[in-house]
């Protein structure tokens, strides 16, 4: 398994985590990673997609509503990184969703790490 890691950008500090880790699937999983960013004084995380289970699109499944909560508590904004179109043409309310979540400055979900670190930046 490849480590996740820490990116400094000017004044930000990023964990990005591996494509090949554990899946975010719910609020255990959520924590872990809150700890993992805390610990490193990481102020976002990053989220490959491909550890982002499609029942996290599925509203309705209550996980993407979990997992959020837990990164807004602990006010750590949260990145998913990778092509979510497949999730988005079947949803409505998912394509609402994300789009609401890329006009804050918490939840992003973005095509790749370039577009998120000039997010960032701004």
């Amino acid at each position: 398994m490849t480590p996740d890691t820490l990116v400094s950008l000017p004044d930000v500090r990023v964990l990005t985590c591996a494509s090949d880790g554990p899946l975010l699937d719910g609020e255990s999983a959520a924590l872990d990673l809150v700890g993992d960013a805390l610990g490193r004084e990481a102020q976002w995380v990053a989220v490959p997609v491909e550890r982002v289970p499609d029942e996290f699109f599925r509203l309705r499944s209550g996980i993407a509503g979990a997992v959020v909560q837990k990164f807004a508590t602990y006010r750590l904004g949260l990145a998913v990184i990778g092509d979510i179109s497949r999730h988005l043409a079947e949803s409505t309310a998912l394509r609402d969703f994300v789009y609401e979540s890329n006009q804050g400055r918490r939840l992003w979900f973005l095509a790749g790490c370039r577009e998120r670190d000039e997010r960032l930046r701004e």
